[in-house]
């Protein structure tokens, strides 16, 4: 006999002969307190500790030690009798949470850090980098985190930090220039604002010391309502530039010391840096939030004067965002000192909770069509649709008004109280549709956004990347859908890279598609062109149209104002040549009389 096996498979008891014997192994509580029991639960015990490791294994099997998992399976026999096993249940520990995710405390050697990071999918680049944590709870205990900070994560339901976050905020504690990546939704606003509120302390009034720089007075805003949030129970000054508050500061140059932070667009920060409203001599901590998009061709001018306003020597400089091309790399490297690179997941890819599908509508006047049947099958709003341009936007617009639906247009030459209605109305459920160009693709967080539409093909990945990131938001499920054409198959290669790495599943025929080469995306970019030229044509032709149908009407109203003047000043003259003729008359025959 193996006794081994005999005593894994449990004690076999009669339920009603060995009713006290059962009752030895409820819980404590229902223990019972008698001389005679407790004799005899020492003697079983002695007699189960057949191995002779003293008190921890009778411990272990009363349940008294709590880390340990104690089951008990109660199993009905034809007999009528029960069958009781007590075990350590090895496999469950192994899938505990808290054994999953060790407390940075807890990862005193290199191995544990490295298996944290694989973990978490967290690629560290550069030297002498921070340990993550793994709680917000660490905050407190290992980096002396004053506790309205972790109130306020508390109060706004933030339990368990993102990787993003295990990761940066440690670095940006230590001072270090940082270069953070990772899918769009993942928490990377709260990942600089957190640090930054834990070296400023508290409120001072010298002037600014903390600058967050976007590409779009939107995600500005987002900015500033999140720092108001985590900066409950210190007095700390937000400000955002706009043209009031810096025509205020203008006004009056004392109040510039009271603010602490300073949130901005570039253009309008260049146009207050020129005419002495701010000062930045103070700044320690610089964020350049979608920090590719800053260092774009575009911006990168206004950014460089930014820099230069930057003199503090303490100056930390952080660049977040979801994508980021080797050429920005390349040149933050030139202006960052001895940085730490951060990479969450993928490179460049878009996150997991996104269904990402490419539809083939032939030729561009497909688009519309897919479109009205989507809404005629149904759809769950809100939508978000990306267009090239602020043309194709008003096109689309003005074709999608009349069909029943709620829809509204946003871009560039809307009034800043048009998008902030807009944006306001989409979060209330008012708007079911929303044509968007670029402008909304960067860093807005809307967490009810259930699909997103690429009406026109991105000209570029972090272009895909960035408007699908506006749904399957901070672990939520969404859906992007993209539209091509024949003229955008050579360029499928790229999106279709980043649905793969996604875990998307993609057709084996455009896995073997061709990258698209440098005069290909060229061709693309002449394409799209193209398209806001026959846009602008329409729209200028369409007010054309309109204008010459005022003139019409306008000289028409003039035409029949000039006949009837006409008609009058002839009646006129009729009326004065039949006078005059009645009077020659009159006089020849007065002549004839004579």
């Amino acid at each position: 006999m193996d006794l081994f096996k005999v005593l894994g498979s449990g004690a076999r008891f009669n339920k009603k002969r060995f009713t006290d014997d059962i009752s030895l192994f409820e819980p404590s509580n229902k223990l019972r307190k008698t001389n005679d029991t407790s004799d005899t639960q020492m003697d079983i015990m002695q007699e189960i500790n057949f191995f002779h490791n003293s008190k921890s294994a009778i411990d272990e099997t009363l349940g008294v030690i709590k880390d340990k998992k104690i089951t008990k399976d109660v199993e009905k026999d034809q007999e009528g009798e029960e069958s009781i096993n007590c075990y350590n249940d090895e496999n469950e520990d192994e899938d505990d949470p808290a054994e999953e995710e060790p407390l940075v405390k807890d990862l005193n050697s290199m191995d544990d850090v490295k298996s944290f990071r694989k973990r978490h999918r967290i690629h560290i680049y550069g030297t002498d980098i921070p340990n993550p944590f793994s709680s917000f709870d660490d905050l407190g205990s290992k980096y002396n985190f004053q506790p309205y900070i972790c109130k306020n994560l508390k109060n706004s339901a933030y339990e368990k930090p993102t990787p993003i976050q295990m990761q940066a905020i440690p670095i940006m504690i230590h001072g270090r220039d940082l270069m953070a990546m990772a899918p769009t939704g993942s928490g990377k606003t709260l990942a600089y604002i957190i640090p930054m509120l834990h070296d400023l302390k508290g409120p001072e009034k010298i002037g600014y010391r903390a600058l967050i720089i976007s590409p779009t007075r939107e995600l500005a805003q987002q900015i500033y309502r999140e720092f108001k949030k985590m900066a409950v129970g210190k007095k700390f000054k937000v400000c955002m530039l706009t043209k009031a508050t810096a025509a205020t500061q203008a006004q009056t140059p004392h109040l510039r010391e009271k603010f602490d932070i300073l949130i901005s667009t570039p253009l309008r920060l260049v146009h207050a840096i020129q005419q002495d409203i701010i000062e930045l001599k103070n700044v320690r901590h610089l964020i350049l939030d979608e920090a590719d998009k800053l260092l774009e061709l575009g911006f990168l001018e206004q950014t460089d004067e930014i820099f230069a306003a930057c003199s503090n020597v303490k100056l930390q400089k952080a660049l977040f965002s979801a994508t980021f091309p080797s050429s920005v790399e390349t040149l933050a490297n030139d202006f960052m000192k001895d940085p730490i690179r951060v990479v969450i997941g993928l490179k460049n890819a878009a996150t997991e909770t996104i269904k990402q599908k490419l539809l083939y509508v032939g030729q561009e006047e497909g688009k519309l069509i897919a479109v009205r049947q989507l809404i005629q099958e149904g759809f769950k709003p809100p939508v978000l649709i990306f267009v090239q341009s602020i043309e194709r936007a008003k096109e689309l617009f003005h074709e999608l008004i009349y069909d029943g639906i709620n829809v509204d247009v946003i871009h560039s030459e809307r009034t800043k109280a048009q998008r902030d209605s807009i944006i306001l109305n989409l979060k209330q459920g008012k708007i079911w549709v929303l044509i968007a160009t670029e402008l909304m693709a960067r860093g807005m967080d809307f967490k009810g956004v259930n699909l997103v539409i690429n009406y026109d093909f991105p000209q570029s990945v972090q272009s895909y990347i960035h408007r699908i990131g506006r749904t399957g938001r901070a672990g939520r499920s969404g859906e992007a859908v993209t539209y091509y054409t024949k003229d955008d198959a050579p360029y499928l290669k790229s999106v279709v890279n980043v649905m793969k790495e996604s875990g998307c599943e993609v057709p084996d025929w455009m896995l073997q598609l061709k990258n698209p080469s440098r005069e290909s995306k060229k061709r693309l970019q002449i394409i799209e062109a193209s398209k806001k030229r026959k846009a602008r044509k329409l729209a200028i032709a369409s007010d054309k149209n309109e204008d010459i149908n005022k003139g019409d009407t306008i000289y028409g109203d003039k035409k029949e104002k000039k006949d009837k003047s006409k008609g009058d000043n002839n009646s006129k003259y009729e009326s004065k040549s039949l006078l005059s003729n009645k009077k020659t008359k009159q006089n020849n025959r007065k002549k004839k009389i004579n």
